[in-house]
């Protein structure tokens, strides 16, 4: 495999996130965020970490874009902090926090490196939560009008905008079961939100696209592959409903398909929240769709997990290997979820937004090992190719994560990245990983 075979359009990048890396989380005027708030509260966070200085990158962007360009990695995802921008979510502007994207962004570009800029990747501004956060429906006119300043401002330079990153992780992960900010439970805040998120989605792409008709405005969802534990009815119908769940929630509505409570009956509660015209709200033609794959789920039937009804059954326990997050490493599961996305007709293009994996480095000296990284990133990038071959309209991948960084609920123990991050003294080493891909990028 070379990176000749994708053909010279398709296009090779790595991801990072504003609150994951940045830090600086009091200065030039930035506004409280829900991760600022919630890493603050003990014992919320592995080892109570936070992100007040993460990777610090706020400061060292120029130096860290330097290394991005040395790995000849010319495509850069990151996301916009929506309280450097806006402190209290709406209203007020931060001249030093709109500065510091521009100096960014032309950072990038001086250096050839092309910004693909998320708008939301999960940093609600703590002043908006206060207000009822993604369960008060205005949060749809509030996110109007930050994507409508930030494509305005940004739009001349930025061609390549992501709407929301993985809106299940977010909308689950912070109003279903509270492990992630702001830390709300229960299905009826889950589908609230899931609903004003899917309203949002819709509504940013209509305003990214009114102000950059010359750019591409797609959005991310985390997908995994899903297969039932035996070939029974029962484990069959239990696949089908986390396959709603988890792949289906917000990408049928906007594809014009609807939510997929056929297969999944508790989504039914969304109707309580919906208005005359939301099914037309939703939808929006984007010119692409972002997939984050990390893992492969075997599910089989249960009555002990409501709304559900099934458990999924651990890798450790089907003897399969894993990642340090207990992830499956399963490099199919890419192909097979490229293949199903690209049987959405409404599907014109499909970039792999995020694919990596955290396993322990070996730090020697200035060399950081990681060979099962380096593994695992040749056998995914394969699978993406055994797509793309088969005619699946796979138009780029990208890495999770450039850096190793603050990693939500884990803190910093996870690792992903490709280049080693040391905590205590901002040291960057490039892994093995990353040395092997700009191998791979340079065709040698």
């Amino acid at each position: 495999m070379k990176r000749q075979d994708f053909g010279p359009d398709f296009v090779w990048g790595t991801a990072t996130a504003a609150y994951q890396i940045e830090g600086a989380f009091r200065e030039d005027g930035k506004g409280e965020s829900i991760w600022d708030r919630f890493s603050h509260k003990k014992r919320k966070i592995e080892n109570r970490d936070n992100g007040d200085v993460a990777c610090d990158h706020y400061h060292r962007y120029e130096s860290d874009l330097d290394l991005l360009r040395s790995l000849a990695i010319s495509n850069y995802r990151f996301s916009l902090g929506w309280t450097r921008i806006f402190p209290e979510g709406t209203g007020r502007i931060e001249k030093r926090g709109v500065d510091f994207y521009n100096r960014l962004i032309d950072a990038c570009l001086s250096r050839g490196i092309t910004p693909w800029v998320t708008l939301y990747h999960w940093d609600l501004p703590q002043h908006l939560e206060d207000k009822g956060g993604w369960l008060n429906r205005d949060i749809v006119s509030w996110f109007e009008e930050y994507t409508d300043f930030c494509t305005r401002t940004f739009g001349d330079r930025v061609k390549n905008w992501m709407i929301l990153n993985e809106p299940m992780a977010f909308t689950a992960a912070g109003y279903l079961i509270g492990v992630h900010a702001p830390g709300k439970y229960g299905l009826t805040n889950f589908v609230k939100s899931a609903h004003h998120a899917t309203l949002a989605q819709a509504a940013g792409g209509r305003v990214a696209r009114a102000n950059c008709p010359d750019s591409q405005v797609g959005t991310t969802f985390s997908m995994t592959h899903i297969e039932p534990w035996s070939a029974s009815d029962r484990n069959e119908r239990a696949r089908a409903r986390f396959d709603a769940a988890i792949n289906r929630i917000f990408l049928d509505p906007a594809c014009g398909r609807g939510y997929p409570w056929d297969d999944l009956k508790a989504l039914r509660k969304i109707e309580k929240f919906m208005k005359e015209g939301d099914d037309d709200r939703v939808k929006f033609n984007f010119d692409f769709i972002g997939i984050q794959n990390y893992t492969r789920e075997i599910v089989k039937a249960s009555m002990f997990r409501p709304y559900v009804w099934l458990k999924s059954i651990s890798p450790k326990k089907r003897q399969k290997p894993e990642t340090e997050m207990g992830w499956e490493v399963y490099p199919e599961g890419i192909y097979h979820l490229l293949k199903k996305v690209s049987q959405y007709p409404e599907v014109k293009k499909i970039f792999v937004t995020e694919n990596g994996a955290a396993f322990r480095d070996q730090v020697t000296g200035d060399r950081v090992h990681d060979p099962l990284r380096v593994d695992f990133l040749k056998n995914y990038i394969a699978q993406v190719l055994r797509a793309k071959q088969e005619g699946v309209p796979v138009s780029g991948y990208f890495i999770w994560s450039f850096l190793d960084n603050f990693e939500w609920a884990f803190g910093y123990r996870p690792r992903f990245g490709i280049v080693h991050v040391d905590f205590e003294t901002q040291q960057r080493r490039i892994k093995d990983s990353g040395l092997w891909f700009r191998d791979f990028l340079k065709g040698d």
